[in-house]
């Protein structure tokens, strides 16, 4: 299968890129800016649809575009954040009706921040999204609006929770933490934190886009089968780095760093207990369930980069 990758050169993208390659798919990454790799490149602005569009003719699409959340909530950023997804969103619909056949399969990247911060609640794809943090909530939102309309056979909306992989943002800072001994809870510790190994995650779009995989569409959680709490989570972290209990870092704590080191408190603070129900219900098979058992293969594995 051809598969157009939007979003290729993102940590996410490249592993999706490399994985889809090495079982025979022919990969094209939409950029901005051609990068030496591996696979076809061909440049977009990301906003308007150009010569890039007869790339879609025949072709599945995965649509992972958009700058990183790890920012502080200003409106400015917020509004970058929602650009960055809808705009790229916007062109490839556009592209999409211009085509003589719809695409086959889209995949459509969205988050599971979704939902806010929900409490001990326990979310299935039937759970309504919320209306705050707006950093999370109206960005994610408008991020899902904009593949409506969409020519494709078959769109699936990839809710997506914290994907654990090696040399990436979210899970370096969390290992370093662990290191520096000050891996202790964050805040109440209550919060649920929906994780994912980069494994299960590569699996769970493969198998989307391959005949004989789940045949799902609209609204899938890509997340593991057993969230935790933050407290569980760090606990773990510091299990995978040999450290011992480390004391707790409260809210207050937690705002001034999120305020050094630009990035956005609410990312720690608030947690969502979700479930991949329709991947469950179609018979996907996690192969890292568990948390401990997720963290000791990837400290054992060589740098990704």
């Amino acid at each position: 299968m051809k598969v157009v990758v939007a979003g290729g050169s993102g940590s996410l993208g490249r592993r999706l890129c490399q994985d889809l390659a090495a079982t025979g798919h022919e990969v094209v990454v939409l950029t901005r800016r051609v990068r030496p790799g591996p696979f076809r490149q061909v440049v977009w602005d990301g906003r308007t649809v150009g010569p890039w569009s007869v790339e879609l003719e025949g072709s599945a699409v995965v649509n992972l575009a958009g700058e990183l959340v790890d920012r502080r909530p200003t409106p400015a950023n917020v509004a970058l954040l929602t650009s960055s997804r809808v705009e790229p969103t916007h062109a490839l619909v556009e592209a999409s009706r211009t085509l003589d056949r719809p695409v086959p399969v889209w995949v459509q990247a969205s988050t599971l921040a979704i939902y806010g911060d929900a409490g001990d609640a326990v979310l299935d794809e039937s759970a309504p999204p919320a209306d705050e943090p707006p950093q999370m909530t109206s960005v994610a939102k408008a991020w899902e609006a904009a593949v409506g309309g969409a020519r494709a056979d078959r769109v699936v909306v990839l809710r997506t929770g914290i994907v654990l992989d090696r040399d990436t943002p979210a899970l370096d800072r969390l290992w370093s933490l662990a290191r520096w001994g000050v891996g202790g809870r964050v805040g109440p510790g209550t919060q649920w934190v929906s994780w994912i190994h980069i494994d299960d995650w590569l699996a769970i779009v493969r198998g989307l886009l391959e005949p004989g995989g789940p045949a799902l569409d609209g609204v899938v959680h890509a997340t593991g089968p057993r969230p935790v709490r933050n407290a569980e989570l760090m606990a773990a972290l510091r299990r995978s780095v040999g450290r011992p209990a480390a004391p707790p870092t409260p809210r207050v704590l937690v705002r001034m760093g999120a305020v050094l080191l630009r990035t956005d408190p609410a990312l720690a603070l608030t947690g969502r207990r979700a479930l991949p129900a329709k991947l469950l219900g179609a018979g996907f098979e996690f192969r890292h369930p568990d948390l401990d058992a997720a963290l000791a293969d990837l400290r054992g594995r060589p740098d990704a980069r």
